[in-house]
């Protein structure tokens, strides 16, 4: 009987919680029988607060001896480095001496970092947090998906695409008929590949989306427009008629909204000084980059470094 633990951290999405328990309870009612069985630890072994304010009780203390999982989600929120018990650890490091598969939801992809065990994985997490991730760990592949499955780590960016994830585990791990099954008592049609990017474009036009990774490649040393529209074969003309008729902006201020969104990122969720995060999305000084930011986001970028999203210093309780 496969069973899978789950580990709440404060301010877990409880979005991704509810869709992975509603997984194995509909593989249940597709299975005719109890096929999975689960439990609920939380980091700090009291109630915790999810996202939308609601607290749920752990219905397991037991954190000594073998998992006794076939499955384990770290689901995290805001500051998961601050709730890494020790408890916690041990527990972790056990599931993975005992080859369990290991999953994390949105930021629980940071405490697997942490703890070392995504080295030589590819891993997703949400994308508002990718900026830092890849800033504190950048031996670590990420990638821009909702989930990823790769080997016995088990990632994924949040919200729905939780149940995704829990779909593509079932199956491959357990019955790819059932995972079918379910999906389709989810009203979810066909699971979703690992491989779906975690934000729809809004252009189908291949020069744009060229122009839109030339540019997201090239932040902390902007490319010129008039480069960008060459290795496109395009005149400047004709890219800044395609760019404002599909995004409303021009090249240029398409590309400057890049950046902040960039910066905007790594504020909230790094702790890179503020002169580097200037740095690191081509503003060349602190007095410009601080104008911008005010002006895109009616906030200075102290103000922002204020809703700092993870990175915290590792504070177990």
């Amino acid at each position: 009987m496969p069973k899978v633990s789950f580990v709440l951290f404060p301010e877990f999405q409880m979005l991704a919680y509810v869709l992975a328990t509603e997984t194995l309870r509909l593989a249940n009612k597709c299975a005719g029988k109890d096929l999975f069985q689960w439990s609920t630890r939380s980091a700090t072994n009291a109630p915790v607060q999810a996202s939308n304010g609601a607290l749920v009780a752990p219905d397991c203390l037991d954190w000594v001896g073998p998992s006794r999982a076939d499955l384990i989600v770290l689901c995290a929120g805001y500051h998961p480095l601050a709730f890494l018990t020790p408890r916690v650890r041990a527990f972790v490091a056990r599931a993975a001496r005992e080859a369990v598969v290991i999953g994390a939801v949105d930021t629980g992809t940071v405490i697997l970092a942490e703890l070392g065990l995504l080295d030589g994985r590819r891993a997703v997490l949400h994308f508002e947090a990718t900026a830092a991730f890849r800033d504190r760990w950048p031996d670590i592949e990420v990638t821009d998906q909702i989930y990823c499955l790769d080997g016995q780590r088990l990632t994924a960016a949040g919200g729905t695409a939780t149940g995704d994830a829990m779909l593509a585990w079932i199956e491959r791990d357990i019955d790819p008929q059932l995972a079918n099954v379910v999906a389709d008592g989810m009203i979810h049609g066909r699971p979703r590949r690992g491989d779906t990017p975690q934000r729809s474009e809004t252009t189908a036009d291949p020069r744009l989306l060229r122009m839109h990774q030339m540019m997201v490649s090239n932040l902390p040393n902007p490319l010129p427009i008039a480069t960008i529209s060459q290795s496109l074969d395009l005149s400047s003309k004709q890219m800044r008629r395609l760019c404002v008729a599909a995004y409303g902006v021009t090249p240029a201020a398409y590309y400057r909204n890049c950046r902040l969104e960039q910066a905007h990122q790594l504020l909230v969720n790094s702790q890179l000084a503020i002169t580097d995060v200037a740095l690191h999305c081509g503003f060349e000084s602190a007095s410009s980059f601080s104008r911008a930011v005010l002006d895109r986001f009616g906030k200075s970028p102290r103000a922002i470094r204020a809703e700092r999203r993870f990175g915290q210093a590792d504070a177990p309780r």
